[in-house]
């Protein structure tokens, strides 16, 4: 929900909202799969894309390192605050090119 109200707020007019949660592409086929107390600001933001050129697609975390990544670096913050990164951080870089390029990532566990 906060992403589609970052992106509302920003102008945004084309939004791809990617996630791992298959759960959270559901509630946009089913509203009764959303708790009562989060219903109102999710027909808020339901509203707030019905003007939108709106994607939502599943992805496995493994197959988005990008995301995985800027997930651990939110994870690594000492604040519950949101914060707006605009440029690519470095420790991405390698990833986002990868991905760019269409190359395929491997997850190797010791």
């Amino acid at each position: 929900m906060t992403a589609i109200e970052i992106a509302a707020d920003k102008g945004f007019v084309n939004i791809w909202l990617e996630t791992d949660s298959k759960l959270v592409t559901l509630t946009f086929k089913s509203i009764s799969i959303v708790p009562w107390m989060l219903r109102n600001r999710w027909q808020n933001c339901l509203a707030l894309i019905l003007n939108k050129s709106f994607l939502v697609t599943h992805i496995f975390r493994e197959g988005n390192c990008c995301a995985d990544g800027l997930a651990n670096i939110g994870l690594s913050l000492t604040s519950f605050d949101l914060i707006w990164v605009p440029d690519l951080p470095i420790s991405l870089s390698g990833e986002y090119t990868r991905n760019r390029l269409g190359l395929p990532n491997y997850k190797f566990i010791p």
